[in-house]
């Protein structure tokens, strides 16, 4: 569960409106978009921001059965909407908690909404007690009437509104608690109360899915806004002993001594699963598995390497691609390539096309070059969307 720290925020989400102008069998913030639904990476963006203790979904009452479907690790809770979009909202300001000292109120529609503009409004709702995003309008404004203009308009001083809203949860409340009904948004409501509203800049990606050509875009600008690309690197040795082969990348390849270590000591597979650990920020294989338990003694490297990539995957993250050096004289690592990027590819899961393993020389130079042991090299790459 992700840890608050002051201040904390709420996040009100609206997803009670039915959005039939997007096209598609169902409500615009159940569409999918990108492998997931609208929805899902609205909450998002709100559970990666570490000010957001609680986010409250409002829902359709004919859409409650699929709140069991919304996740995150801020906890999350949700409302039955209203039939209007300020009755919905009133609906969630019942039940804030009454620890936040902001309440943020978004449009599900707005998937794209980056990290920087919700830590923006935060920072000017606190200051001030009420700030919206918004952009200055650029285009030209007409009038208009049967198909031809009719006048124009001057633009000085007219912004285009975006959400998140953030305000002061007690100045929130009394103002949607006086007002008749009907606003097209909560600066409409805080404004009819008297209160000011401070202008964040908006951003242009932060767009509202509202029309069928929308969602292209909002891929486009979800990949923008939420990919995550690590690359890791791994770098492992081992030295020889007496045997009769070594085991390399998983394959094991006769030769006339083996590597020694307190597991099987496969030096391509360790730095790999240093290399995915490293991505993930989270140690390397000592750490995970240390060699003082009695318990990994002569285990297979492939329990390690394993992990790693069940670690990664349980993140969220994907691994597109591994590239693993191998330095030595000996053995020839030629015969063995395909046999070591089909076991590569099948242990993490991966296409052979996604699996590099090479060898390379050290020119007789060095500790590898004496023949007194092989060193790897691997590069990780994990992406999460």
């Amino acid at each position: 569960m992700t840890v608050p720290t002051a201040p904390c925020v709420a996040a009100i989400v609206v997803a009670a409106g039915r959005g039939l102008r997007a096209g598609g069998e169902m409500p615009k913030q159940w569409s999918p978009l990108a492998g997931r639904r609208v929805l899902d990476w609205t909450i998002a963006a709100f559970d990666r921001q570490p000010e957001v203790a609680e986010i409250i979904v409002v829902l359709h009452p004919d859409d409650m059965a699929l709140a069991e479907t919304l996740s995150s690790t801020t906890p999350l809770r949700h409302v039955a909407g209203g039939a209007t979009r300020d009755a919905s909202v009133r609906s969630a300001l019942k039940a804030l908690s009454p620890s936040a000292v902001a309440v943020l109120i978004h449009d599900a529609a707005r998937p794209c909404v980056s990290a920087d503009l919700i830590a923006a409004v935060i920072r000017a709702t606190i200051e001030t007690g009420a700030a919206a995003p918004a952009l200055p309008v650029t285009d030209a404004l007409w009038t208009g009437a049967d198909g031809r203009v009719t006048g124009t308009r001057e633009r000085a001083g007219l912004y285009r509104a975006q959400t998140p809203q953030g305000f002061r949860p007690d100045l929130i409340v009394a103002a949607h608690a006086a007002h008749p009904g009907g606003a097209a948004d909560d600066v409409e409501v805080a404004r009819a109360a008297g209160h000011a509203v401070t202008i964040v800049p908006g951003e242009a990606r932060n767009l509202k899915i509202t029309y069928p050509d929308d969602f292209a875009r909002a891929e486009t600008l979800i990949k923008d806004v939420f990919m995550d690309i690590r690359t890791g690197n791994g770098y492992d040795v081992h030295r020889f002993g007496p045997g009769e082969a070594v085991i390399l990348c998983g394959v094991e390849i006769p030769h006339d001594r083996t590597l020694q270590g307190h597991s099987d000591a496969d030096v391509g597979m360790h730095a790999v699963t240093d290399a995915i650990y490293g991505a993930l920020g989270d140690g390397d294989i000592g750490q995970h598995f240390p060699p003082s338990d009695p318990q990994w003694k002569g285990a297979a490297s492939e329990i390690f390497l394993r992990h790693a990539v069940e670690l990664a995957t349980g993140r969220g993250y994907t691994i597109t691609h591994m590239d693993c050096t191998l330095v030595c004289e000996r053995p020839k690592i030629g015969p063995h390539h395909a046999a070591m990027k089909g076991k590569m590819a099948d242990l993490m899961g991966l296409k052979e096309d996604q699996v590099s393993v090479k060898a390379t020389t050290s020119e007789r130079l060095g500790f590898t070059g004496r023949e007194e042991g092989i060193a790897a090299l691997a590069t990780v790459t994990l992406v999460r969307a």
